[in-house]
């Protein structure tokens, strides 16, 4: 039942895609929420990596590399990200990003997985934007977020991660969701949604 789950949201900001590279991670944002025991467990770091911030990126998330200066590499997050995603139900707002940067750890068995942007599509298919921003702005989330985590702003990793959190809940609790198997996050039928609203 989904009121008995503990969800774990995670969000990684990135350096940037250069010509013939891979992108790397420069920060990780983790945050949890159950519908008894509200949002908690915040958890942010900036991530070591050699290769210099993209001018693009920096305007997007403000990050340079003299931020990065004193920051662990990834692998040694290990402990916090399996504390806080280990046996929960993984949250992250257009999921790619966030399973490609987790692959430094093999065989890691995060999951089930849940992509808050296929399920706002699902949900709102009438919006113009389905970016984690503008659903929060649409739905008046965005005080919530910032009472959440203050002193943040969007594209910081711990406030992307927290506003995926806080749009599920809103989600869950709009659709009545809450006496519903998780099935119904995994695969969303919205007819029975509407249904479960009336």
């Amino acid at each position: 039942m989904i009121a008995n789950c503990t969800f774990a949201a995670i969000d990684f900001e990135s350096a940037g895609a250069e010509r013939g590279k891979t992108d790397v991670p420069v920060q990780i944002g983790m945050a949890t929420w159950t519908r008894t025991a509200g949002h908690a467990d915040h958890f942010t770091s900036f991530i070591h990596t050699d290769r210099p911030i993209t001018w693009a990126a920096q305007q997007v998330h403000g990050i340079s590399s003299a931020d990065l200066a004193d920051a662990p590499q990834l692998m040694l997050l290990w402990p916090e990200v399996k504390k806080r995603l280990s046996n929960n139900i993984v949250i992250a707002h257009g999921h790619g990003t966030e399973k490609r940067y987790l692959r430094a750890f093999p065989a890691h068995g995060f999951g089930p997985w849940i992509d808050t942007l296929h399920l706002a599509r699902a949900a709102w298919p009438e919006l113009p934007s389905h970016a984690l921003g503008d659903l929060c702005t649409h739905l008046q989330l965005t005080k919530k977020i910032n009472q959440l985590v203050p002193n943040k702003k969007w594209h910081d990793a711990l406030y992307d991660a927290t506003a995926s959190l806080v749009l599920l809940e809103h989600l869950i609790v709009d659709f009545r969701l809450e006496s519903s198997t998780i099935d119904l996050l995994l695969h969303p039928d919205t007819s029975e949604w509407h249904k479960l609203r009336h």
